[in-house]
């Protein structure tokens, strides 16, 4: 019997989350580089989502961690918008409705928070990613906000959470 939890990140979590983020890129020929890939804190979730108005959630079926994403408030506009961050499933479970589970879990998160809009970046190369959040209303935007630190990301959006 599948026993599916959708939960906040825990210390435990760190290896198998950072691994699935880094296993993503080769996938998508991503640059390492100005990415999540480099990240200080992709190798350390579970401490870089304790912060106040943050959270990092995970997919886990049967002890075995999916996936996860999580919101933070964007640097540079902390109490009004949050981004959207490291929302990653490894090939053999997408499709199965984890993303958008952990994507709307996120959202509802960021207005309980009190953010009025939430950010995201991601590639050009994740037309799939792209596509989930046009329908959920993202805009595209010219330029990046904030100062995320993921220079090699060229797509950025913004949706209203009010």
């Amino acid at each position: 019997m599948c026993k599916l939890i959708i939960r906040e990140i825990q210390q435990v979590d760190n290896l198998a989350i950072e691994q699935i983020i880094k296993d993503i890129f080769p996938e998508f020929n991503l640059p390492l580089i100005g990415t999540a890939y480099e990240d200080a804190e992709t190798p350390r979730m579970y401490q870089s989502y304790q912060g106040v108005n943050e959270v990092y959630f995970v997919v886990e079926e049967n002890g075995v961690i999916l996936g996860g994403g999580g919101i933070k408030p964007l640097k540079g506009f902390e109490t009004e918008i949050c981004e959207l961050q490291k929302v990653y499933f490894p090939p053999e479970v997408r499709g199965k409705g984890y993303g958008k589970i952990i994507f709307n879990k996120c959202l509802d998160a960021a207005r309980d928070y009190g953010y009025k809009q939430c950010y995201l970046e991601s590639a050009s190369q994740m037309k799939i990613a792209i596509s989930m959040y046009e329908k959920a209303g993202y805009k595209h935007l010219e330029e990046p906000l904030g100062n995320t630190g993921h220079y090699s990301c060229g797509v950025w959006m913004i949706k209203d959470l009010l």
